[in-house]
């Protein structure tokens, strides 16, 4: 199953905005620079005299899963790596992976689970990085219910059926005991996570599955976070970066520094929660601390893939998940969709290791 999902803004901030922004806090530090010319990093940062280069990258959405990126733009990580980096935002995956595809754009970093039916039907566009992995859905309920096993008899706001918040509640209800449909009634909705998170309010339903940070404001209002289907144990992939065939093809160079950039900033982001949350607060215009808390959590900490690798098993299933819903797919594999020379790379040289150290997880 391909555990990811489409999440705008709005679906992750609602309800959590302050009604009046501060002044803008100062700008965070920059990562320091890897020492001397002999350090594994130096194989990727500019070279002394060199003129960077520019391209431009772009996210799908507004989220707090981009938190690397957001940090990377904000500190100028990749002015050492030798690139001028233009952040732009375009709504919608689709219209993303097509100015990705006709080089308006040369990175874009986007959920995975909202890009894979567009790629795997044909666009050439690969994935080359993904710096979070694993499943950031929660199972929220009214006071009165406290474990899965109290929805008997009770109703689940699910979202768009087919969609990821459904699936995951279905299968999450039937490793439970629970048959969705007869145990549990799952209704379907149209709405956004926050219009969901009202009806559960309002008693219409008395369950929905949210992502952070809308968590922290559930908690706030006395609702019981009941399951986290993380705990589902799901091949998933939650943000990713993408480029072009193309790109890949003619400036392998300039992928493979962007991905170092990006390994860079995912241990300093880790390793440097006040900067995070700064960058967060600025980028969502969050200023409820437990919603920065909630998102610091499970975007920095919490589901970070520190080697940045594809786990094909995770695309794998999402192609057989595109078969079985009908879609065209014209991908033969995982190795058509995504691509780990990049990441690879860093391992090879030395890099992950000169970041991270002992604390660098075995594949």
């Amino acid at each position: 199953m391909w555990c990811l999902k489409r999440v705008l803004a709005a679906a992750l901030l609602a309800g959590l905005v302050a009604a009046c922004s501060p002044a803008p806090p100062a700008p965070p530090a920059p990562p320091a620079a890897q020492a001397g010319p002999d350090a594994a990093a130096g194989r990727y940062l500019a070279r002394p005299g060199e003129a960077p280069v520019s391209v431009k990258v772009a996210t799908c959405a507004l989220s707090g899963g981009f938190v690397h990126l957001y940090t990377a733009v904000e500190t100028d990580v990749f002015a050492k790596y030798g690139l001028r980096v233009e952040h732009t935002l375009i709504r919608g995956s689709n219209a993303a992976l097509a100015a990705l595809s006709v080089g308006e754009i040369q990175f874009l970093y986007c959920a995975a689970d909202a890009t894979m039916p567009g790629i795997a039907s044909g666009s050439d566009v690969k994935v080359v990085a993904v710096p979070l992995v694993g499943q950031p859905y929660v199972l929220i309920a009214r006071p009165d219910v406290r474990t899965l096993a109290d929805l008997r008899g009770k109703a689940i706001g699910a979202g768009r059926p087919g969609g990821l918040p459904a699936r995951l509640t279905r299968l999450a209800l039937e490793r439970h005991g629970l048959r969705p449909g007869e145990d549990v009634d799952i209704r379907p909705t149209a709405g956004s996570q926050p219009e969901n998170f009202q009806m559960l309010v309002a008693g219409i339903v008395q369950a929905t599955a949210i992502t952070p940070p809308l968590d922290a404001q559930a908690r706030r209002e006395g609702l019981n976070v009941i399951y986290d289907m993380n705990d589902l144990g799901l091949p998933s992939i939650y943000s990713a970066l993408h480029t072009s065939d193309a790109m890949i093809r003619s400036n392998p160079e300039t992928v493979q520094r962007f991905v170092a950039a990006i390994a860079e900033v995912v241990r300093y982001t880790e390793q440097n929660p006040a900067v995070a949350r700064q960058v967060l607060q600025k980028t969502l215009e969050l200023e409820d601390s437990d919603a920065l808390d909630s998102a610091y959590q499970a975007y920095a900490v919490k589901h970070v893939n520190r080697s940045l690798r594809v786990p094909y098993d995770a695309v794998a299933a999402a192609l057989d998940d595109l078969r079985d819903e009908g879609t065209q797919v014209m991908a033969r594999g995982p190795d058509d969709v995504a691509t780990n020379q990049f990441a690879d790379d860093l391992e090879r040289t030395g890099f992950l290791q000169e970041l991270w150290g002992a604390a660098l997880p075995a594949r």
